[in-house]
């Protein structure tokens, strides 16, 4: 199974308040484990021009505002923003699958800043990570659906449909879905 540059879809009932109706990019992918971003949950406390301000990054008027999302609960101190791939990788940037990219250094903040950057992007505070094998026992037992990662859906304006919207990817509605799951 190779979920980079998917997306995993929590299911209802989903046992850790954190992740419920959460849609994260898997951002990286190996036996190692998994690291991706949560990019359904608007950080509701910090503004990207608040938080330029506590960067000393100057903005002038024709500087961008991306939304600042919560990423995950790993390292929420830490930064990442996730973009379209029409902006130049450095070197504390990574490829994710999919024409992705992650970069986490403050040169890609303050292009943003001067208006300038990659066409789409998004800022996320903390991962969701998982350890080797962790993420394959928790979509065994039913608390993620895996979708593909159209960038449409990843970078769009209402993160409030997300959730509903990678559902319908896969052909689900979300009021026949169950928050309890069965084998056979």
């Amino acid at each position: 199974m190779e979920l980079g540059g998917k997306l995993l879809v929590a299911m209802p009932g989903m046992a850790d308040p954190r992740f419920d109706r959460s849609v994260i990019l898997v951002c990286a992918y190996s036996g190692d484990g998994a690291m991706g971003l949560i990019v359904n949950k608007p950080n509701r406390d910090l503004s990207f021009s608040s938080l330029l301000d506590q960067l000393d990054i100057p903005r002038v008027p024709q500087g961008r505002d991306i939304r600042v999302h919560f990423g995950g609960p790993v390292e929420r101190a830490r930064g990442f923003v996730l973009h379209s791939g029409d902006y130049p990788l450095g070197p504390a940037s990574m490829t994710v699958p999919g024409g992705y990219h992650m970069t986490a250094t403050l040169d890609i903040l303050e292009a943003l800043a001067k208006g300038e950057g990659p066409d789409a992007a998004l800022l996320a505070l903390g991962y969701s990570g998982w350890g080797p094998g962790q993420l394959e026992a928790e979509i065994a037992h039913n608390d993620w659906l895996i979708a593909d990662a159209p960038p449409d859906l990843v970078f769009a304006a209402d993160d409030g449909s997300k959730w509903m919207g990678a559902l319908k990817s896969l052909g689900v509605d979300a009021l026949t879905l169950s928050p309890t799951a069965g084998h056979a």
